[in-house]
């Protein structure tokens, strides 16, 4: 039975001994007594306290006889009640219970954030490289050697659940959400979370997990914005460390630098941005926020390399700079 359950049971239990036993004082005495007495009666000897008798018990041999049976069958109760929280408190499930609110609360005020389902071997470090890039990030993860692992990732929320349950979901934000990835190793669960996502929040980012390369024309259709293969990208990685190894070891070290917060990081150019008809050279990425420009997608989804400085730039348009990540949400701020 779940930590609810066992606290509403007890509770239950507790306050209907209570209203069981007020209801049969104010019967045995024909309503003649007041209910708050017969509840004060009830109480009083619930708890032992040793106060006087506000009903006429002695001599009443009903009463009496009712007295002792609802103090029997009372004092079960409370000693469930109190063996129930004390059990709740050792075994540290009331603190967990309280600590998941907390939780939830914060998600609740969330916007615009990533929620990942799954935190295995593909969802960890995508999490830490997620929180490395200073997004807010809500993971979907019940399996306990993994929750206690993805604890050590500072500024992670968590929704300890199954993330193919849609109540999970939508306590994660999922309509408020920027985008999620879904990284369970079924690929029958990550088609299922995709169809779901997709209903819940037509415009949300979704990428998919994929293992078995004939699911990626199911995923896209389910409503995937993009599908990923580990074992494909592996597979890339290992063709690259053995014909480019030094480029490898390069790109390695940018990521894993002591500075942390180099990263490659796009920038969009909408229609009030300042840099809307402005020139490379006037838009003071370099100057004003540090940040090295490698590239421009058009509004067409070709790409523009290393453009000159007199390339003007437009709205629609998105820059792919190099720089600190501070620097960039900066930008992205400003610009």
């Amino acid at each position: 039975m779940g930590i609810r359950k066992r606290l509403f049971f007890a509770a239950a239990s507790l306050v209907g001994t209570m209203l069981l036993g007020s209801t049969g004082y104010y019967f045995l005495f024909e309503g003649k007594s007041s209910y708050i007495d017969c509840l004060y009666m009830t109480v009083i000897s619930l708890t032992t306290v040793g106060f006087g008798e506000v009903l006429g018990i002695t001599g009443n041999v009903r009463a009496q006889i009712f007295t002792m049976l609802l103090i029997t069958f009372g004092m079960g109760i409370i000693l469930y009640c109190i063996s129930t929280l004390t059990a709740m408190l050792i075994e540290g499930e009331l603190t967990g219970m309280l600590r998941r609110r907390k939780m939830q609360n914060k998600i609740n005020a969330l916007t615009g954030h990533y929620i990942i389902c799954g935190g295995g071997e593909t969802g960890f470090p995508l999490a830490s490289e997620l929180i490395t890039s200073k997004v807010k990030v809500v993971m979907i993860e019940n399996d306990r050697a993994a929750v206690e692992r993805i604890h050590q990732i500072k500024g992670l929320f968590h929704i300890d659940g199954d993330a193919t349950e849609d109540a999970n979901l939508i306590a994660a934000g999922i309509e408020r959400a920027m985008g999620v990835a879904i990284c369970l190793p079924s690929d029958n669960d990550n088609l299922y979370i995709t169809m779901t996502a997709r209903m819940l929040n037509p415009r949300v980012r979704i990428i998919s997990r994929m293992t078995n390369s004939r699911l990626e024309a199911k995923l896209l259709k389910a409503g995937a914005t993009s599908v990923v293969s580990p074992n494909t990208i592996g597979a890339l990685r290992m063709a690259s460390e053995m014909i480019r190894p030094a480029a490898i070891e390069f790109l390695d070290n940018f990521l894993r630098s002591e500075r942390g917060g180099l990263r490659i990081h796009q920038i969009p150019v909408n229609t009030h941005s300042p840099l809307t008809g402005k020139s490379i050279m006037q838009s003071g990425l370099r100057d004003q926020f540090n940040l090295l420009l490698l590239g421009v997608q058009r509004k067409d989804g070709e790409f523009e390399f290393r453009p000159p400085s007199s390339f003007v730039l437009e709205s629609g348009m998105t820059l792919i700079v190099m720089g600190d990540i501070d620097n960039i949400n900066s930008a992205k701020d400003m610009l």
